[in-house]
């Protein structure tokens, strides 16, 4: 068929509904037998519809002898020119490139994420070289040089830090929704970014063999090996053509009637085999549409009823990436909890780190106070803050900054501060007047609807697994809540990358979903990839076939049992199709059915299937 490059070329898609609009006036035209300077209304659609059509069968079977559903249309059309049967030219020329439109526009999709992932790789670097600091090329940065990041900046090679503390929002790589703290020894990779303080690193993966640049070719290699799924009308093509051309060959011998085979010719063309896919896609799509799902890639939910595993990606997709608060633990009586929690979100007022928003933000919508304001703030990176608070010290950070004050953890708290860290929490130690008074911890906290999507996904046949870059308590934690009982942490790109190969190695497809730039290869290399489009990254929804734009993954299973409809509604689309087509052309061997009644009666089997597809768009299991 016409291909979307094709009419993108000759002007666009308005363009081609416009051909499509003046072909379906003509056809109506000429049944009134109206005519244009004595010419019949039926050569517009043979030229504007038709003679694409012929062009790209010839260019098929010319250049790569590839035998396509448009080789029987172009026969169709030639023999009934040739005969004088304009109308039914005129009638399958239109009906053929409606069709193509609605596949075309299915099947369109901008891929810009590989492109977005090469923005993210850092442009310069600071090489230091003793006393001397010189801004030069990412590209030019040599394993060994001695490199400083200063707070906001992209590292520009992977390496170790040499001196300096900091925290790093690594994201980009592991998925991970807080941002870790770093030290000297610490290891840093190329793309993440560097939060607050300044530091110094020496460079040991540089250039194509840096994280960034790993990412980008796993993106392009996941993208490369999908295969797409062939329209079954064309799989179907070269059997129809031999079958349609030795029906018209035997009966123009045996009739001597050359009528007769030309009418064979033009009820085999597939019309309703071609809309048969793309009408049933359109339909499912806008069902699609309207629960949340925005499906950027035509023959994804194909694809997808032939899932039997979902990897889901944690962070951002069964939880709600966000830190919370989950637990504010006081040590003595002297100092209540209500009172702890107001000192150290007043020291966390003015902080510019996540953990410090979320205690502000937590407490701001959990208690009946007003924060109180705070003076003398130091932000201490890689460690926490310090400020004065109603008057009193106060320390809250992690065991770092309480250690460099003197302050020693007691195993009692230690054990207690173990149970949440266990479950993938963090927490924050406070001290107030140089004495250790409590502390908070922090956790991503799982969506409402995360649990009953999982278990209505499990009903189903479907095995959920967690693949996520998070260490391995948090991970368990979450699979407990969830009921997951397949789970994989501190996943990299690529370990998430290898696991969904493992699957599909053994015949399992796999559609994974995913939010973070750390999950595109992923999304890339799945049979379906399902990007979250309201939290997730831009390169995440760029690198899937299909985005959930409100971020409601209970509408998942909806999804899924929508896709299978789909293939059942599509297989009775086909069906019907070829048992009219095989009907009609009994009856035109036998000389029932001319030329225009036989595009008129297949043509009606076009509307059925049209019709049939329609019924999706409402669909919804009971």
């Amino acid at each position: 068929m016409v291909k979307l490059e094709n009419i993108l070329e000759w002007g666009g898609v308005k363009k081609e509904i416009i051909f499509l609009i003046l072909s379906g006036l003509a056809l109506i035209g000429s049944i009134f037998h109206f005519t244009v300077f004595g010419v019949n209304l039926t050569w517009i659609p043979i030229i504007l519809c038709g003679i694409p059509i012929i062009l790209e069968a010839i260019i098929g079977l010319v250049t790569e002898f590839d035998i396509k559903a448009d080789v029987l249309v172009s026969m169709a059309l030639i023999a009934s020119i040739i005969t004088g049967e304009y109308f039914a030219a005129g009638e399958v020329a239109f009906i053929m490139r409606l069709g193509a439109l609605l596949e075309d526009l299915t099947v369109a999709k901008a891929r810009a994420g590989i492109e977005k992932l090469v923005r993210l790789t850092p442009r310069t670097a600071r090489k230091i070289d003793g006393t001397k600091e010189t801004v030069i090329p990412a590209e030019q940065v040599k394993i060994e040089d001695i490199l400083r990041v200063l707070p906001g900046e992209t590292i520009p090679a992977d390496g170790v830090i040499l001196t300096g503390q900091t925290s790093v929002n690594q994201a980009v790589m592991t998925g991970e929704s807080l941002p870790v703290d770093k030290k000297s020894g610490d290891h840093v990779s190329s793309g993440t970014v560097n939060q607050f303080g300044s530091f110094d690193m020496k460079a040991l993966r540089v250039g194509d063999d840096s994280s960034i640049q790993r990412m980008i070719r796993l993106v392009q290699s996941a993208d490369a090996g999908k295969a797409k799924i062939v329209g079954i009308a064309d799989r179907m093509a070269t059997w129809i053509v031999v079958i349609a051309l030795a029906a018209a060959a035997l009966t123009w011998l045996i009739s001597g009637e050359i009528i007769r085979a030309v009418t064979i010719l033009v009820v085999f063309c597939p019309c309703a085999l071609v809309l048969a896919t793309p009408t049933a896609i359109m339909a499912a799509i806008g069902n699609a549409t309207r629960c949340g799902f925005l499906v950027r890639e035509g023959d994804a939910l194909e694809r997808l009823a032939a899932v039997s595993v979902i990897t889901f990606d944690k962070t951002g997709t069964l939880t709600y990436g966000a830190p919370k608060v989950i637990a504010v633990q006081n040590l003595y009586d002297e100092l209540p909890r209500q009172e702890l929690y107001s000192l150290i979100a007043g020291a966390e007022l003015r902080s510019e780190h996540p953990l410090g928003k979320a205690v502000v933000r937590c407490f701001t919508e959990t208690e009946a106070a007003e924060i109180p304001c705070s003076k003398e703030f130091i932000m201490l990176p890689g460690k926490g803050v310090q400020a004065i608070v109603k008057g009193r010290k106060v320390l809250a950070g992690n065991i770092e900054l309480l250690s460099a004050e003197g302050i020693v953890l007691p195993d009692s708290v230690k054990n207690q501060a173990e149970d949440y860290l266990k479950n993938g929490s963090t927490i924050i130690y406070a001290a107030v007047d140089g004495k250790l008074s409590g502390f908070i911890a922090l956790s991503d906290t799982i969506r409402d609807d995360a649990a009953d999507t999982i278990s209505r996904l499990s009903e189903t046949g479907i095995t959920p697994v967690l693949l996520t870059g998070d260490n391995q308590g948090a991970a368990d934690n979450i699979a407990g809540q969830l009921g997951i009982c397949e789970v994989r942490a501190n996943c990299l790109p690529e370990d998430k990358l290898y696991q969904i190969e493992a699957y599909q190695s053994r015949h399992k497809q796999v559609c994974m979903i995913g939010d973070g730039i750390n999950d595109a290869p992923a999304l890339k290399k799945a049979f379906v990839g399902i990007a979250m489009g309201g939290t997730g990254s831009d390169i995440a929804v760029d690198a899937a076939d299909i985005a959930l734009i409100n971020d409601k993954i209970h509408q998942l299973p909806h999804l899924l049992q929508l896709s299978k409809r789909m293939m059942v509604t599509i297989k009775c689309n086909l069906i019907f199709s070829m048992t009219l087509n095989f009907i009609a052309i009994l009856l035109a061997i036998t000389g029932i059915l001319n030329p225009v009644i036989g595009a008129l009666v297949h043509n009606a089997g076009s509307v059925i299937v049209i019709i049939n597809s329609a019924l999706l768009i409402n669909w919804k299991k009971k």
